[in-house]
C-alpha cells in the first residue's frame, strides 16, 4: 500500500516494479486494486534529484498492458498467489498557478516538486501538513499524484520514471499512509519486482526462470522493462517497519 490523500476501505494485490535506467532514471510501475467511497489520490514520495520541477518526471502509458504483473507472475512459477485487504493546506504562501494534470490511461497525474507546493493542487487530493512533518526523511523529496476515482477498481499498471538522487540506489515507494496518521509499523501486502545487477538482489530475490521477453511485450510496456534480462521478485507479508525499501542497483 502507499499514501492516500483520504480514507480507503481496501487495498489488495499490490505490485512494483522499478529499475535503474541507464541515464540514471529511474522507472516505478505500480499497480493494485482500491475500493474507495470518493475521489482520492495515491501519492507516492520520491528521491528526485534537487534541481527539478514539474516538467522533471515522465508519465508513461500502461493502460495496454493491463495483466503486466499476471504475465510476469508466470515467470515465477514456484511463487504461490497471495491473497488479503489492508483494511491540506501548507503556509500562507502566495497561490500559484495549478500544477499540471496530465492524462494517463485511464486516471489524471500530477508531479508535486516540492512539498510547499501541494497547495497547486485540489484540497481533495492533498494529504495534511502535518502527516509530512512527521515524516521528515520526505522533505525535499518530489511528489508523484495519480488521481483515482471512486469505486471498486483493479487499477492498471501507473508508471512514471524521473532522474534519481542516487543512481546506485532502487527505491520501492512502499511507506503507508491510508488513514491519514503515520504508524511505525504496517501491514505488508507487496510483490515486489525489479530489475538489477546487485548481488545483494540476485542472492536474495527470486529469479525469474526466463528472459522478460518471455512473459511481456516490449511495445505495450513501452520500454519500461528490459526484455532482454531477467527480472527478480520478492514478496512481503505481514507487519513490518512503516518505509520505503531501498536495494541496490
Amino acid at each position: 500500500m502507499c499514501c492516500f490523500s483520504g480514507n480507503v476501505k481496501s487495498v489488495s494485490d499490490t505490485s512494483i516494479f522499478c529499475r535503474m535506467g541507464a541515464q540514471g532514471n529511474q522507472v516505478v510501475i505500480y499497480s493494485m486494486a482500491l475500493e474507495t467511497e470518493r475521489d482520492v489520490a495515491m501519492i507516492l514520495p520520491i528521491p528526485i534529484q534537487e534541481n527539478r520541477d514539474e516538467e522533471s518526471v515522465e508519465f508513461i502509458n500502461l493502460k495496454l498492458a493491463p495483466k503486466l504483473f499476471e504475465k510476469l507472475d508466470r515467470a515465477f512459477p514456484a511463487i504461490l498467489p497471495r491473497g488479503g485487504t489492508l483494511g491540506a493546506t501548507f503556509g500562507d504562501e502566495p497561490k500559484s498557478a495549478a500544477l499540471e494534470v496530465q492524462s494517463v490511461g485511464s486516471f489524471a497525474a500530477s508531479f508535486v516538486p516540492r512539498i510547499r507546493d501541494f497547495d497547486r493542487l485540489d484540497r481533495q487530493f492533498r494529504i495534511e501538513s502535518s502527516v509530512w512533518e512527521s515524516l521528515p526523511q520526505y522533505q525535499d523529496h518530489g511528489f508523484v499524484v495519480f488521481k483515482l476515482k471512486a469505486g471498486k477498481q483493479k487499477v492498471h499498471p501507473m508508471a512514471f520514471a524521473y532522474p534519481a538522487r542516487d543512481r546506485e540506489q532502487i527505491v520501492f515507494p512502499t511507506v503507508h499512509i491510508h488513514d491519514g496518521k503515520v504508524h511505525a509499523e504496517a501491514e505488508f501486502d507487496h510483490a515486489l519486482y525489479c530489475q538489477s545487477e546487485s548481488g545483494e538482489v540476485r542472492m536474495n530475490w527470486q529469479e525469474s526462470v526466463a528472459l522478460a521477453g518471455g512473459y511481456v511485450n516490449e511495445a505495450t510496456t513501452r520500454g519500461t522493462i528490459r526484455i532482454d534480462e531477467h527480472v527478480y521478485k520478492k514478496t512481503i507479508q505481514g507487519l513490518h517497519e512503516n518505509e520505503d525499501l531501498v536495494v541496490p542497483s
